[in-house]
């Protein structure tokens, strides 16, 4: 029965797009909710609430191992949902069973490393390796920058 109302899905990238947000985050908040959906026997998210998301975080840290921002990117999609699409109110998720973070110290390159990975590419290869090197710039940034985007007379 159909009552003009639009699809669950098709209101969440409703919102996300009126937000301005990324179309990778719409994507993972799409993919996130109906991992939710199918993992409840494919209930509606309006008959279930806090309880379920604990369970599904829970799972997903528990069983599936899934990383810390793996986990915390499936509850914010979940809280979008709730919160943004179907304007219910959660009240705080204390029994949610979080991924652990893992204690690293992010590996950086000495300059001869630096010198010595790009000394091996060549080509479009090099152009994006020194971009995202002496730039600074994120991978999708270097890929989607168009020449008029550079500023030849500033260097």
């Amino acid at each position: 029965m159909d009552d003009g109302k639009p699809k669950l899905l098709d209101q969440l990238r409703q919102q996300i797009r009126v937000r301005n947000y990324s179309i990778r985050t719409e994507a993972v908040y799409a993919e996130w909710v109906k991992r939710y959906i199918r993992f409840h026997h494919y209930r509606h998210p309006v008959e279930m609430g806090a309880a379920e998301i604990e369970v599904f975080l829970t799972h997903l840290a528990v069983e599936r191992d899934v990383s810390a921002s793996t986990q915390n990117q499936a509850l914010a999609a979940l809280l979008f949902l709730y919160k943004e699409v179907l304007k219910l109110d959660l009240p705080w998720l204390q029994g949610v069973v979080r991924a652990k973070k893992p204690k690293h110290l992010p590996v950086v390159l000495t300059r001869i490393e630096v010198d010595a990975l790009l000394a091996q590419l060549q080509g479009d290869s090099w152009i994006v390796a020194n971009l995202l090197y002496g730039a600074g710039l994120r991978l999708l940034e270097a890929l989607r920058l168009r020449v008029k985007d550079v500023d030849f007379t500033r260097r």
